[in-house]
């Protein structure tokens, strides 16, 4: 019963995912706002960290990737295999939340010169001023 709903939260998380890549793209590719646009942006790359997460994750009794001796047997090492959570994916998420918040600063630092220098923060009609 448990692994039941254990599967069923699994897929409700995958779903959700799916939808906030959806509501992001759309909001990417929709509005007008360029405001709206970097919020979208920032779903979309926070929804993309939390799917790498997922894909991460061990279910189960997880042990930390650290040998538990020096020089550990040949069934250490295929418990070692089968229980530790794989690291990369964590680092690259780290990785990937540092580089989504220097690209969201620097467009918001793009909007506010183009709000100066515009008035507008809608993207038409930033290109019908400008020629």
């Amino acid at each position: 019963m448990t692994s039941m709903i254990s599967q069923a939260l699994w897929i409700y998380f995958y779903i959700t995912l799916i939808g906030l890549i959806a509501v992001s793209v759309y909001g990417i590719v929709v509005r007008p706002n360029l405001l709206k646009k970097i919020i979208a942006l920032s779903i979309l790359g926070d929804t993309a960290n939390t799917f790498i997460i997922f894909l991460g994750f061990r279910r189960g009794g997880a042990a930390v990737p650290i040998f538990p001796s020096i020089k550990p047997t040949l069934e250490e090492l295929l418990w070692f295999k089968e229980t530790a959570v794989d690291p990369l994916p964590q680092c690259l998420v780290i990785t990937a939340i540092v580089i989504n918040m220097s690209v969201t600063a620097f467009l918001i630092a793009l909007a506010i010169q183009l709000y100066r220098l515009y008035g507008t923060l809608d993207v038409r009609k930033a290109v019908r001023l400008r020629g």
